[in-house]
């Protein structure tokens, strides 16, 4: 398995060049069964990193760009009255997939927004009384611009909380750039690619991560960032109980992708800022810096 993670990192690298850690954050979160939210300016590669996770992990993919008049519906699906059988019958939405691309999702209406939750949280849709279960496995890839920019909505924080992981994919270096202009069109390359993974594949990597040891000193840790977070007068609440597990399975994500059994402080450290940082509100309210919460954390929480 090691090996077909290595291909795997290897051949969506070569997909979002000069993006390397990026992809391994990325790919981590879909292990520890999370969902995973890309917020970057137009153009960088947020379409094109989720299209080529779907395809190398050999998973039915969907796509809905979300616009300011996007109904619950138009992503759950809707029962529709037939008349020659007389009944209603319902019509899946395109979350019936197993990876959703949620694109530009801020651009949609609270409303719409609110679709997502119960798929996100329960891998299920109620629609009219009835439930029914998603695809295994489920992931939600999301895309959003940066809340300066005209005719976007802040996500609520019911919302953010259910994605793992925020991660931001920011400009290539110039070596990279320059491969990118004298390459050919990214989308026709990750079409010479076949899928690294079977989707049964991807679901015993996702128990095997279940099996990384993580020791008490771990867990100390782990609860003395959550502790910290809530005390803390720098944030107005703290993390939940759903981030520290979260964080706890994102670090034994990342510690599978680096050859290990067990997770070290470094693993958790690595994770954390993307885990952490769109579920905290600093004391102006506006959410913490990924990268500068991490460092402030560091320093205020010792390793045990």
């Amino acid at each position: 398995m090691k090996t077909l993670l290595d291909t795997l990192i290897l051949q969506a690298s070569s997909i979002l060049l000069g993006k390397r850690d990026v992809v391994r954050l990325s790919i981590a979160c879909l292990l520890a069964r999370g969902h995973l939210l890309i917020e970057d300016v137009p153009g960088v590669g947020k379409t094109t990193l989720a299209h080529a996770l779907a395809h190398l992990l050999g998973l039915s993919y969907r796509r809905i760009q979300f616009t300011s008049d996007l109904l619950p519906s138009d992503v759950t699906g809707v029962s529709i009255f037939e008349r020659n059988s007389g009944e209603f019958r319902f019509h899946p939405g395109p979350i019936f997939s197993q990876v959703l691309l949620a694109d530009e999702i801020n651009r949609a209406t609270p409303k719409a927004q609110s679709a997502l939750l119960e798929a996100m949280e329960e891998r299920q849709v109620s629609v009219e009384g009835e439930t029914h279960p998603l695809p295994t496995p489920f992931f939600v890839i999301a895309t959003q611009n940066p809340g300066y920019q005209i005719g976007t909505y802040p996500l609520p924080e019911s919302q953010l909380d259910r994605f793992l992981m925020r991660i931001s994919i920011g400009f290539p270096n110039a070596e990279a750039e320059r491969s990118l202009l004298k390459g050919e069109d990214r989308r026709q390359l990750l079409a010479r690619f076949g899928p690294v993974f079977s989707p049964k594949q991807l679901l015993d990597l996702q128990k095997e991560v279940d099996q990384i040891h993580a020791s008490e000193a771990i867990y100390d840790y782990c609860q003395a960032l959550l502790t910290f977070t809530r005390s803390s007068s720098r944030f107005y609440h703290g993390l939940s109980p759903r981030a520290g597990l979260g964080l706890l399975n994102a670090a034994r994500a990342w510690a599978l992708l680096n050859g290990r059994d067990f997770v070290l402080p470094e693993d958790v450290q690595t994770v954390l800022p993307s885990v952490a940082g769109h579920r905290l509100q600093s004391g102006e309210g506006n959410s913490s810096d990924g990268m500068g919460l991490a460092k402030y954390l560091f320093e205020s929480v010792a390793v045990p």
